[in-house]
């Protein structure tokens, strides 16, 4: 994982969740609902979130599993993460979070019933190596869930171009101080193979049995749904 990448995410942290609301206007919240509902979380099962960040997946998660559920939250970044575990206790909930690198989970084969991850795993240094490693922990049959943005098209190509490459570094820098991280994270999306090219890198890792997307906002951002073999 690039330590550049690292520090940048380390430098924004105290401030991400703020600037995630203001620059979406709240509507990656409703993103996480839904990936979770198609993720088919039920009471009970075990959840893994990758490049958890501050936690926001891995509550939503926790929410639904219910205490006889479980959730661990990673994040390669100990900054991102570091308040996680305070932000979720603050809402009554019991979630694990640890520092790991999504390239290398130091878990057992087979242990979850979903692994998931939101907008982390474009930042990966080889995206095929992590999917293939989130279905090694995940138990044949259950799901992999990536969220992920994409290219808007349609009627929200041309809006959300001009959005992403001068509102979201301007408002994005003012508001964190690092103005080129808020240039780094749409340049990331735009370039980030999406829909069809995306479930072609699932299909890659050998690691699913069936793999499907459902697109958000007209391409803005996807959710992938990977059965695991």
């Amino acid at each position: 994982m690039s330590e550049q990448v690292r520090q940048m995410f380390g430098s924004i942290a105290d401030r991400y969740d703020m600037i995630n609301t203001v620059l979406s206007f709240g509507i990656h919240h409703r993103w996480r609902k839904k990936a979770v509902k198609l993720s088919g979380a039920k009471p009970g099962h075990h959840v893994l979130d990758c490049a958890t960040g501050t936690g926001d997946f891995a509550i939503t998660f926790k929410k639904k599993v219910g205490p006889q559920g479980h959730v661990i939250g990673t994040d390669f970044s100990d900054a991102m993460i570091a308040p996680a575990p305070g932000k979720a206790r603050k809402k009554g909930l019991d979630i694990q979070f640890e520092v790991a690198d999504a390239m290398d989970l130091p878990f057992e084969e087979d242990r979850f019933d979903i692994a998931s991850i939101a907008f982390g795993i474009r930042n990966v240094d080889d995206p095929v190596v992590t999917l293939r490693e989130m279905a090694r922990v995940v138990k044949p049959g259950g799901k992999v869930i990536v969220l992920e943005f994409g290219q808007a098209y349609g009627i929200m190509k041309v809006p959300f171009t001009l959005y992403s490459k001068y509102v979201m570094p301007t408002v994005g820098g003012w508001l964190s101080g690092n103005k080129q991280a808020y240039e780094y994270l749409p340049e990331t999306s735009a370039k980030f193979p999406a829909a069809d090219k995306f479930l072609d890198l699932m299909k890659e890792s050998g690691s699913y049995s069936a793999q499907a997307y459902h697109t958000l906002q007209s391409g803005v951002a996807y959710i992938y749904v990977g059965t695991v073999a």
